[in-house]
C-alpha cells in the first residue's frame, strides 16, 4: 500500500491517543476493584487491559489512513499486547511496568549490536526522515542506544521504588518527554552531519 499523508494533528492524536487515554481512565478507576469470572482486578489491570485494544483500533486507522506503520511503532504495539496479556492472565501489574525497561532495553541491545557490527540500524529505520552522512548515524546510534539503556533503568527504579500512581504519571509524560528532548538535542549538536535530500527529479 503505498504511504498517504494525512492531517497532522490527526497523526499526533493516533499515536499519542491511546497512552493519553490509559492515563485518563487510571486516574478515574485508580481505587476502584473489579470482579471477573470472580477474580478482583485493581483499577491499573483494568485499565491495562482497555488500553490494548484502545491501541489496536488507533493504529488500525492510522494504517489505513497512511498506508504504513514504522517497524517501531508495530514493535512496540505487540510488547503492549503481549505484556497486557500477561498482566491480566496473572493479574499482576508488574508484568505491565516491567514492559517499559524490557523494551527500551532491546531497543539498546538491537542498537549495539549494530554497532558492534559496524552498521547503524538506526538509520535503517530513520534514514527518510533524517538524511546524514554515515558518520553521524553511527554517532546518533551510540547515544541513542545509552539513552534507551538509561530510560530501561530509570524505569526498573522508578517502579521498583514508587507508587503505581508515580509511575504511570512518569510513564506517561515524564518518558516520552524525556527522549523527544534527548533525541532533539542529539540532532541539534549533529547537524553538521545532516545532508539536503536529494530533491532531483527525473526529465
Amino acid at each position: 500500500m503505498t504511504e498517504k499523508t494525512i492531517n497532522p494533528v490527526l497523526k499526533q492524536v493516533l499515536e499519542l491517543g491511546p497512552t493519553v487515554a490509559f492515563f485518563v481512565l487510571y486516574l478515574r478507576i485508580k481505587n476502584d476493584v473489579f470482579t471477573f469470572g470472580g477474580t478482583e482486578y485493581t483499577g491499573f489491570i483494568v485499565a491495562t487491559v482497555a488500553f490494548v485494544p484502545v491501541l489496536i483500533v488507533a493504529m488500525g486507522i492510522l494504517w489505513a489512513l497512511t498506508g504504513k506503520l514504522s517497524r517501531i511503532q508495530v514493535f512496540t504495539a505487540l510488547m503492549v499486547i503481549f505484556f497486557g496479556a500477561l498482566t491480566a492472565w496473572f493479574n499482576d501489574e508488574r508484568f505491565f511496568k516491567m514492559k517499559t525497561s524490557i523494551v527500551n532495553g532491546l531497543f539498546a541491545v538491537i542498537l549495539g549490536i549494530g554497532l558492534l557490527r559496524g552498521k547503524s540500524l538506526l538509520k535503517y529505520v530513520m534514514e527518510d526522515m533524517l538524511p546524514m552522512q554515515d558518520e553521524g548515524w553511527m554517532i546518533l546510534t551510540k547515544r541513542l542506544a545509552l539513552g534507551f539503556a538509561a530510560l530501561a533503568i530509570i524505569n526498573e527504579i522508578v517502579w521498583r521504588t514508587m507508587s503505581t500512581e508515580a509511575w504511570v504519571k512518569i510513564e506517561t509524560f515524564g518518558f516520552p518527554l524525556a527522549l523527544f528532548l534527548y533525541l532533539w538535542i542529539q540532532i541539534v549538536t549533529l547537524q553538521k552531519y545532516v545532508t539536503e535530500p536529494d530533491t532531483a527529479k527525473d526529465p
